[in-house]
């Protein structure tokens, strides 16, 4: 079997990496890449220590990290490996299938942090405008669009959304994000009519005389999964000829960046996302930054 070779059976590793691309949706080039770290990791164990990945100790990671040093490995490559393996040793402890993290309190190497990718604004329309309101599911996903776009919500928090978590008179959404912190985010008057019009018509016609609290149900009823929704999004920017991988995540970024684009103050943004620490948010201002360069380089005489 594989496991017995330390290689982690396909199952164990794909069920991982579709949970990272569902979340964060990630390029089948860095899921590749990941897959590769995962294999040469059990490979390593197996041969070293005659142990699988399940089985890997704090000073088994921290022994393998000196010898991808030894071998040459780039601090880029080195960071992208912790980071995989901290994420799949999370998952195995959310799985209930590891009892300890062998990787707490390993850190990374320190790397300039990368920029969100960019989505115009051009694009969000052209993104938003795509499903068809005549259908019940599409005005659904169009609704779920316009609030992610319009809140900067998380995937996890847009599809968890209860009917309690929204008041329509006052034009709010309540979220319960990270380390269940509250927050009560303004959805505008576009989103909010949207929801408006998805509350008074298609949700009846999907839900029929079933009965759930969630906002955005499928047709069986139940709340879509954070998988579903991203499938969605595909199918729309593919739909909208956007070139480019979009995530859930990628309309989040495009709040905040659009936002400061516009003027908004930096701890407004911060609250609007739920960042605990404002040096999360500061990401933004080098998007913002970097546009205006942009565009300054394609407008002016002398650019």
């Amino acid at each position: 079997m594989a496991e017995a070779t330390g290689i982690p059976s396909e199952a164990q590793v794909e069920h991982y990496l579709d949970a990272l691309w569902m979340e964060k949706g990630l390029s089948e080039n860095t899921l590749s890449a990941y897959r590769r770290d995962l294999q040469q990791f059990a490979s390593w164990l197996h041969a070293q220590r005659g142990a699988t990945l399940r089985q890997a100790s704090h000073a088994d990671l921290l022994e393998h990290l000196g010898h991808r040093l030894q071998a040459g490995y780039s601090a880029r490559s080195t960071a992208r490996f912790v980071s995989c393996a901290r994420g799949f040793y999370q998952f195995q402890l959310r799985e209930s299938l590891m009892s300890l993290d062998p990787s707490l309190d390993i850190d990374s190497p320190k790397l300039g942090r990368p920029l969100p990718k960019d989505l115009s604004e051009q694009d969000v329309e052209k993104l938003l405008a795509e499903p068809d309101q005549e259908d019940a599911l599409e005005y659904r996903d169009r609704a779920m669009l316009e609030l992610l776009y319009a809140c900067g919500l998380r995937v996890s928090e847009l599809v968890g959304l209860q009917m309690s978590e929204i008041n329509l008179n006052q034009g709010v959404v309540r979220i319960f994000g990270k380390g269940g912190k509250e927050r009560l985010v303004p959805m505008g008057e576009e989103a909010l009519a949207w929801i408006r019009g998805f509350l008074s018509g298609a949700r009846r016609e999907l839900l029929g005389e079933k009965r759930t609290e969630a906002v955005f149900p499928t047709r069986r009823g139940n709340a879509m999964t954070r998988q579903a929704f991203w499938y969605r999004i595909k199918l729309y920017a593919t739909r909208a000829g956007i070139n480019k991988v979009i995530s859930p995540h990628t309309l989040r970024h495009a709040f905040a960046t659009h936002l400061i684009n516009h003027g908004a103050d930096l701890r407004v943004v911060q609250l609007l996302l739920g960042h605990s620490d404002l040096t999360t948010t500061q990401i933004y201002t080098h998007v913002a930054r970097q546009r205006m360069q942009e565009l300054h380089a394609q407008h002016h005489p002398r650019g």
